[in-house]
């Protein structure tokens, strides 16, 4: 089993509304060395902290305890009651856990200082100063250089986590259509500028299902279809979202209305290196490729299509079933 890596079958605790967790299975047992759970325990913290656990450094969500590491989170049921659950994580060796916490400290210091550059600018640009046009054009030349050096080492440090089975996901179960939503709002200013129209294209009078999710990391997958669609969208041209329910499972596509990709790039698009060579840059091969990571972290699935009108790229999630009970969150496929 390789580093990070997780069991096929995970810890759970069902925690009622009214009453103590009671244990589904004793496999979280296993998983934290303990012979029953302790009593009196309140929260999936204390559980952790009571047989000898404690967080790792750089992701709040993997626990270590000697030579043990776990995936713990907790989840909301329909019926108001709460699932506690682990996952063990099976590490190599101790460089590969060595790595995970330098990756934590390496995006702590590197965004921090980035972050401090950043602010002073946007202190300066303010209007509080009066600045001279070539300062003030030079100090917004800076404000944009640092966002984008920002959300670039975020998706590198992200992805390096997710290498290494360590990309955290915070999942609940919520409505498909605001994560569609906020995506594509938030590139509007960016298709805007290229002169291409975005549209999020669903029926108003139809339902979307629920999904358990992180929205956060589902909308960043989502943003980095609508970038890359925008960056090959010839002025004029339409992007459009789109999502079609299908039973169990939900397909949602960035579908650009235009020249088709070439069969080359169909073939690369989530390629992070052949692209990164090919095309001599990094930040988008590697956004789409976490993106990727990202939807497969959610047992997820993603694709390309292409036909005489356009490509899609496209992502599939599992839907909220009725009476169904969500599984617990799985870091790596």
């Amino acid at each position: 089993m390789g580093a990070g890596s997780t069991v096929e079958s995970p810890g759970l605790v069902r925690v009622p509304r009214q009453g103590p967790p009671r244990l589904v299975g004793r496999t979280l047992l296993e998983h934290l060395g303990l012979s029953a759970l302790p009593p009196g325990v309140a929260s999936l913290e204390a559980l952790l902290a009571s047989a000898g656990f404690h967080r790792q450094d750089g992701d709040p969500r993997v626990w270590e305890k000697e030579d043990r590491a776990v995936l713990a989170g907790e989840e909301a049921l329909g019926d108001g009651d709460a699932l506690w659950w682990t996952f063990p994580l099976a590490w190599s060796d101790e460089e590969t856990r060595r790595r995970v916490r330098y990756l934590g400290m390496a995006s702590h210091d590197l965004r921090g200082s980035l972050a401090n550059v950043r602010s002073y600018a946007a202190l300066l640009l303010n209007g509080r100063v009066p600045l001279e046009p070539k300062v003030q054009r030079g100090l917004e030349t800076i404000l944009r250089n640092a966002d984008r050096s920002i959300a670039f080492s975020q998706d590198f440090f992200d992805s390096s986590r997710a290498d290494l089975g360590s990309l955290a996901c915070e999942r609940d179960r919520q409505a498909l259509l605001p994560i569609l939503d906020a995506a594509v709002e938030k590139q509007r200013a960016a298709a805007t500028a290229a002169n291409v129209s975005l549209v999020l294209d669903v029926d108003p009078l139809g339902t979307l299902p629920e999904v358990v999710v992180d929205g956060a990391r589902i909308q960043h997958a989502l943003e980095a279809f609508i970038l890359y669609q925008l960056t090959r969208a010839q002025p004029g041209e339409v992007v459009r979202l789109r999502a079609h329910p299908g039973g169990a499972r939900v397909r949602v596509e960035v579908r650009r209305d235009g020249v088709p990709l070439s069969d080359e790039d169909a073939s690369a698009v989530f390629h992070r290196e052949e692209r990164a060579f090919r095309e001599k840059k990094l930040e988008d091969p590697l956004r789409v490729f976490l993106a990727r990571q990202e939807v497969e972290a959610h047992g997820g699935s993603v694709g390309v299509e292409t036909d005489a009108g356009g490509s899609a790229l496209f992502l599939s999630l599992a839907t909220v079933q009725a009476d169904e009970l969500a599984p617990p969150a799985a870091l790596q496929a």
